[in-house]
C-alpha cells in the first residue's frame, strides 16, 4: 500500500466538506451524513492501518527468508521492503500525531 501524506489530507479535507450541512437541510439528513462519513473516515483508517501492518509482515518475512539463505533474494529487494515499511509507519504515526492535534484543538474550543 502506497501512502501518501497529500492525497490522505486531500481526503480527509473532502470527507469534511462532505459533513458540512446546508443552512436549508433537516435534523434528520444531517444525522445520515454524519453517520455515512463518520463510517468512510474510520474504514479508510482502518484500510491504511492494515496495509502498513501487512508491509511490515511482508518485509519481516523477506528478512527472514533472506537470513535463511533464499537464493531468490536480494539484499536490495530486502532493503527496499523494509524502508517501505518504515516509511509507512512514520507517515501513519504522523497522521496520528495530527488527528490527535486537531482533537484537542476542538475540546479546547468554547462553544
Amino acid at each position: 500500500m502506497d501512502i501518501k501524506a497529500n492525497s490522505l489530507y486531500q481526503e480527509m479535507q473532502s470527507m469534511i466538506g462532505q459533513t458540512r450541512l446546508q443552512a436549508t437541510e433537516m435534523p434528520e439528513q444531517a444525522l445520515e451524513v454524519k453517520n455515512a462519513s463518520g463510517s468512510e473516515f474510520s474504514a479508510m483508517l482502518k484500510q491504511a492501518v492494515e496495509g502498513v501492518n501487512n508491509m511490515q509482515l511482508e518485509s519481516k518475512d523477506l528478512q527472514q527468508r533472506f537470513e535463511m539463505g533464499d537464493p531468490s533474494l536480494s539484499l536490495a529487494q530486502v532493503m527496499v521492503a523494509k524502508e517501505k515499511a518504515g516509511i509507512a509507519f512514520e507517515a501513519t504515526v504522523q497522521v496520528r500525531n495530527k488527528v490527535l492535534e486537531a482533537y484537542k484543538t476542538i475540546m479546547n474550543m468554547s462553544v
